[in-house]
């Protein structure tokens, strides 16, 4: 590994920043600001490593019923899963009754996911897709498109992001919803969080924490027992702006929960959940309803 200096001027305590060659950040990772570099830090190594990253069993037991109630209070069945990533959500979902079709901008992901799909059972569908460019690679609508896993954040163009919802949007049936999460970039921004915080997926002797952050990326570290370290380059996406071009693209009520609830007043929640509904609502009505605390 190769370390490197934190940015200048940053006056918070200033942790070595290291570099795993194989992920192509260069000499400077933190100027490494764009939307194709993903493509880039799901190296092989990684990606064979995420399950013990993610560890299926406590996210499975964290997150419950949630996003199968959310997906089956609105009528959903068929369902697109654009972060499908190494198939968590896709195979839940699936041996939930949902018709799933799985798309990943990686290779890597979904060769690992339909590996997984396939060892309990499942055979997953699968596309390899460039949001910006979704409904060229997969045909059809759908009744819900689920972009999980704090995926989204892997845009860092503006014009990206909602070129991207608007594909969601499109993929969409007339009443169709979106289900996208992210982390609480809110309160990492603005010193809300402690260092070193665990997050609610991560496997027991796993570590994903920031190592640093500014209004334009959250680069954060994830550490193995192996002592393999990777890392991963995201826009650090606020709610409030988040909501904003959601309904700016189309959506129309938008509810937002941390942590899967609708309330969090006693600590600050991990993850956001955005759930938007396309199905239009009368302008006499307010658009937009949220259900988290300020």
């Amino acid at each position: 590994m190769t370390s490197v200096n934190r940015a200048a001027g940053d006056t918070a305590r200033e942790p070595e920043i290291f570099v795993n060659p194989a992920q192509g950040f260069g000499k400077d990772p933190v100027k490494v600001r764009r939307t194709d570099h993903y493509e880039q830090e799901y190296v092989e190594g990684f990606v064979d490593k995420w399950d013990e990253l993610i560890d299926w069993d406590r996210r499975a037991e964290t997150e419950g019923r949630f996003f199968i109630d959310v997906l089956k209070q609105r009528g959903a069945k068929r369902v697109l899963d654009v972060a499908a990533g190494t198939g968590f959500h896709s195979v839940r979902l699936m041996e939930e009754g949902f018709d799933v079709v799985s798309a990943d901008g990686s290779p890597e992901m979904l060769a690992k996911a339909f590996e997984n799909g396939r060892r309990r059972g499942h055979i997953l569908r699968t596309v390899q897709a460039d949001w910006r460019w979704l409904n060229r690679d997969v045909h059809g609508r759908f009744d819900a498109v689920i972009c999980l896993g704090n995926s989204f954040t892997h845009l860092f163009n503006d014009h990206d992001r909602r070129k991207s919802l608007a594909e969601f949007y499109a993929a969409l049936r007339h009443d169709g919803v979106l289900v996208l999460d992210h982390r609480n970039y809110d309160a990492l921004l603005d010193g809300r969080t402690k260092a070193g915080r665990r997050y609610y997926y991560c496997g027991e002797d796993v570590a994903a924490e920031p190592e640093y952050i500014d209004e334009g990326l959250a680069r954060f570290r994830y550490s193995f027992p192996d002592k393999s370290v990777f890392h991963l380059n995201m826009f650090p996406l606020r709610k409030d702006y988040t909501r904003s071009i959601m309904q700016q693209v189309g959506f129309q009520e938008i509810e937002t929960f941390g942590d899967f609830h609708e309330t969090h007043r006693e600590q600050e929640p991990d993850f956001f959940i955005h759930v938007a509904e396309k199905a239009y609502h009368s302008p006499e009505n307010d658009p937009s309803k949220e259900k988290t605390e300020a």
